[in-house]
């Protein structure tokens, strides 16, 4: 079987447009009037004749015969170009940075470094084109597969019951709603198996997550305890409010709060858009936990790993900063503001 033949782009010179030009050059014709004739522009022209030998030297079929020579290299990279580029954005693949957020880091990093910058299109098409292939395969498992769907929650935990004592989300305070103060979490279990899960936490503010182990598998007491140990791992400023689903894993959210001082809020049913930072969250999390598959073996070291890679990341929403600086910056202005009122 012959191999077909090559497919020009439409926005090169076809051969006949070459004969128009070489005619025209035999004639003398001015350079502007030849492009007129082929509906080409005179830049166009002049650059065609300019790298094939001049007004003297050239021929239609050299010229064709050189272009097509031209189409057929491989044509140089900017990744494949600059070691220390690819150094940067391979080290942010591995901690599972999107593309657009490695572009983004990079724009901010390096301002007055053109070539340490590049687009998250050329990211893309460094991992999947065959041929372009300057990035290791292996990466390609750390982007994102789009949105995935948790399964809905009635057919993989234990489901909602009864629980007394409720204050519902719509009592929260309105700092909470708008996002105005840090301090304000939603919360969840990530579930694995319908029964292995883990905690997560979502500052609202500034999108700073926390994870932590359930001690003893899917129950009441084993959510308030791992809730508690975490929750108190934070400043007071921090430990504001908390916003949960109705299920049983909360039915101690009384003796939480006594605990901590956080006041549970709970989310009308079926209702996951009132919390809606921590459902995307999970969306993000389903990249290290696959629905599925079990989460029981996980220690709460690599939990902390997995959040702090989170944290690490630029976010769109936060202007390309990252949950973790939002939070610092946070915390080291209201050290500064406790300063200034005891001086």
């Amino acid at each position: 079987m012959r191999p077909r033949p090559r497919q020009k782009s439409r926005i090169t010179l076809s051969l006949q447009e070459r004969e128009e030009i070489s005619r025209g050059l035999a004639a003398a014709d001015p350079l502007r009037a030849i492009a007129m004739r082929i509906g080409r522009s005179p830049s166009t022209v002049s650059r065609e004749v300019a790298r094939n030998q001049g007004r003297q030297g050239y021929r239609a079929g050299k010229a064709e015969d050189a272009a097509l020579a031209r189409g057929r290299r491989p044509k140089p990279t900017k990744l494949g170009a600059c070691p220390e580029l690819r150094a940067e954005v391979v080290a942010r693949l591995e901690l599972n940075w999107s593309p657009q957020q490695i572009s983004r880091f990079l724009k901010e990093e390096y301002p007055r470094h053109p070539l340490m910058q590049v687009s998250h299109e050329t990211i893309y098409l460094s991992l999947y084109i065959q041929g372009r292939g300057l990035l290791r395969k292996e990466l390609v498992k750390h982007l994102r597969r789009g949105h995935l769907i948790r399964q809905p929650k009635k057919q993989v935990r234990p489901g909602e019951g009864k629980i007394k004592d409720m204050v519902m989300i719509s009592q929260r305070p309105a700092e909470a709603a708008d996002r105005a103060v840090p301090g304000h979490w939603e919360g969840d279990l990530l579930l694995g198996t319908p029964t292995t899960a883990i905690g997560t936490l979502v500052e609202r503010s500034t999108r700073f997550v926390m994870l932590f182990k359930l001690p003893s598998g899917i129950n009441a007491e084993s959510a308030r305890l791992g809730l508690t140990q975490k929750i108190l791992t934070l400043p007071e400023n921090l430990r504001r409010s908390l916003a949960w689903d109705q299920g049983r894993e909360m039915k101690q959210h009384v003796r939480f709060t006594i605990d901590t001082g956080v006041q549970v809020y709970f989310c009308d049913p079926k209702s996951p858009w009132q919390r809606g930072t921590n459902e995307n969250t999970n969306g993000l999390l389903r990249q290290y936990f696959p629905s599925g598959k079990t989460v029981a073996h996980y220690t709460q070291d690599h939990l902390d790993m997995v959040a702090a890679q989170l944290n690490g990341r630029p976010r769109e929403t936060l202007g390309w900063k990252s949950p973790a600086k939002k939070l610092a910056q946070f915390l080291e202005e209201s050290s500064a503001a406790g300063v200034a009122s005891t001086a």
